[in-house]
C-alpha cells in the first residue's frame, strides 16, 4: 500500500497560518515552525484581550462617573447607590457618556438623586 501524507490539507493548513503571520518581524512571518508558534501565542493574547477589553471599559466608565460625581460633591459609590435607589435605569456606559459629553444632563441626574 502506498504511503499517504495528505499534502493538500497540510499545505492549506500551513498557508492559513502563514497568512495569519503576515506583518510579523523576521522569521516569524515566513518560517513555518516559528510562524506557527507566533500565531498560536498571538491567538492566546487575542482571546485574553477580548475578555480584558470588557474590564478595561468598565474601569474607564467608573473613573469618568466618579470624576463627574465629585464635581457635584458626591463620591462614585454614593452616586451609584442613589441612582439605584431612585430607580434610574441607566448603565455605567451611558452615565459615563453623559458625564463626559453632556455635563448639564449629568448634573440633572445628580440633582435628582441628591
Amino acid at each position: 500500500m502506498p504511503r499517504s501524507n495528505n499534502a493538500v490539507a497540510s499545505r492549506a493548513r500551513r498557508k492559513r497560518v502563514l497568512k495569519m503571520a503576515r506583518g510579523y518581524y523576521g522569521a516569524r512571518k515566513n518560517v513555518w515552525t516559528v510562524a506557527k508558534n507566533a500565531v498560536e501565542k498571538g491567538m492566546q493574547y487575542a482571546y485574553v484581550g477580548r475578555k480584558q477589553r470588557k474590564r478595561q471599559f468598565r474601569r474607564l466608565w467608573i473613573t469618568r462617573i466618579n470624576a463627574g460625581a465629585r464635581q457635584h460633591g458626591m463620591s462614585y459609590s454614593q452616586f451609584m447607590g442613589a441612582v439605584h435607589t431612585h430607580g434610574i435605569e441607566l448603565n455605567r456606559k451611558v452615565l459615563a457618556d453623559l458625564a463626559m459629553n453632556h455635563p448639564h444632563a449629568f448634573k440633572a441626574i445628580v440633582d435628582r438623586v441628591k
